[in-house]
Parts: C-alpha cells; sequence; structure tokens
C-alpha cells in the first residue's frame, strides 16, 4: 500500500510518501509545497493543487492521510488552511486516492503510543520508524510522514471499515 500523509497549510504543505507491507514502512519521498507570501491567495491554492497533482500522478498514492482541522485562536489563519486543505482534498479525490482524517491525538497514538505525547517526541519516534539520520525538516513534513505511518498503523483497523 502506497500512503501520502499530508500536513495541510497554505504557506507550507508538507507530504510525506511511504510504501507501507509487511509491518514495514519504505520511505519513497517527503518534502513540502511552499508557496511565498504576497503571492495572490488564489494563486497560493493553484499552486498548491499542480504540485500535488504532479506528487499523485508519480507515485498513485492508495490513500492520502490529512489531519482533522482544528480552529484556533487566529480565524482569518483557520479559514485560509480550510481553504487549503479544500483544494487538497479534491486534489486527492480527483487523482483517485482514498482520503483519511485523524485528529492530532490519534496521530500521537499511533506514532508514539502515547496521545498527549509533545510535538518531539512524534518527530523523533518518526525518524526511528523510517530509519531517517535526522528528522525531516521543515517540520510540516516529519508532520506529514507522522500521518502517513498514522494510517499505515491504523489501516489493518476494523474502525475504518465501519
Amino acid at each position: 500500500m502506497v500512503i501520502m500523509g499530508i500536513d495541510p497549510g497554505y504557506a507550507i504543505v508538507g507530504y510525506g510518501v511511504l510504501a507501507y507491507e509487511k509491518n514495514r514502512y519504505r520511505v519513497l519521498d517527503f518534502g513540502a509545497v511552499t508557496t511565498e507570501a504576497g503571492v495572490p491567495f488564489e494563486r497560493r491554492l493553484q499552486i498548491i493543487h499542480e504540485d500535488l497533482t504532479l506528487l499523485f500522478q508519480r507515485y498513485k498514492p492508495d490513500a492520502m492521510s490529512i489531519e482533522k482541522l482544528f480552529f484556533n485562536t487566529n480565524k482569518k489563519t483557520a479559514v485560509d488552511v480550510a481553504q487549503a486543505r479544500g483544494v487538497i482534498l479534491l486534489t486527492a479525490q480527483c487523482c483517485g486516492a482514498r482520503v483519511f482524517e485523524y485528529t492530532p491525538l490519534q496521530v500521537k497514538q499511533s506514532v508514539v503510543g502515547y496521545g498527549r505525547a509533545e510535538k518531539k517526541q512524534v518527530q523523533e519516534m518518526t525518524k526511528y520508524l523510517l530509519g531517517l539520520s535526522a528528522v525531516p525538516k521543515p517540520d510540516d513534513t516529519a508532520d506529514a510522514l507522522a500521518m502517513a505511518i498514522c494510517h499505515a498503523n491504523c489501516s489493518g483497523s476494523s474502525l475504518l471499515r465501519q
């Protein structure tokens, strides 16, 4: 199974692509789609769509895992991230990947084994599980890889079949 994990945003969209077979992870790619401040917002959304479409076409993931959106105190940022997230979901749908959403608590539980783990713990465990020499940068990339690990660990669960 090929899984693309996504950490949604509009300035930085982290992505991580894993092959998961026989309880083993193999990193296919990871990185970030970035858009520059000052570029019209509609163009930033278009860049996200175009770059992710290329990644979907290259890796043909069976599944995309993405963090469920939660609202923080900055409503403008939350709305903009929600718009970018909509573009990401539409791109996955158009490219034929099934979408799975996980809360931060689920990701932490799945990767670290503790739902209240600190971000640094999740990053270090992601590095360890994937056999990487360093925690991927930017943080959005490490978060995206953790999303992919979460789906790999949950994909056999009967919860997804309900």
